[in-house]
């Protein structure tokens, strides 16, 4: 399985999901973890997984519907998000089924490491 992983490694509050990346892949060496940037264009597998953080939540949770999440303010093009464009590429249907890990911001390691584990068993 291919999984996407987003994140930016200078901003802590958004830095989880890149930081689990080499824990994950030695708990599960059959998956291959990618790191994108959100805005780049990318291979669409048929079925999408993403692991992030979400802004608002305290729990890792996992959603399967881009419409569970509020739309971000844009006043520039730096404004773009990862939610953005995941929102356009199901608009032209290149996404069509789609899971999402959503990290909280401020959580420790080895929590999410054991919640995303719970999930991709």
């Amino acid at each position: 399985m291919k999984i996407f992983v987003f994140g930016n490694l200078d901003l802590p509050e958004d830095s989880l999901p890149l930081r689990l990346v080499p824990k994950l892949e030695k708990l599960f060496p059959r998956h291959h973890f990618v790191i994108k940037d959100p805005n780049e264009e990318w291979d669409m597998p048929e079925e999408f997984f993403v692991i992030d953080t979400v802004q608002g939540i305290d729990k890792v949770a996992v959603f399967d519907d881009l419409d569970k999440f509020e739309k971000a303010p844009r006043t520039t093009m730096h404004d773009f998000d990862a939610l953005t464009n995941l929102r356009y590429l199901k608009k032209l249907g290149k996404i069509k089924k789609i899971k999402i890990i959503g990290l909280p911001p401020m959580m420790d390691e080895k929590t999410a490491l054991g919640k995303i584990y719970e999930y991709l068993v």
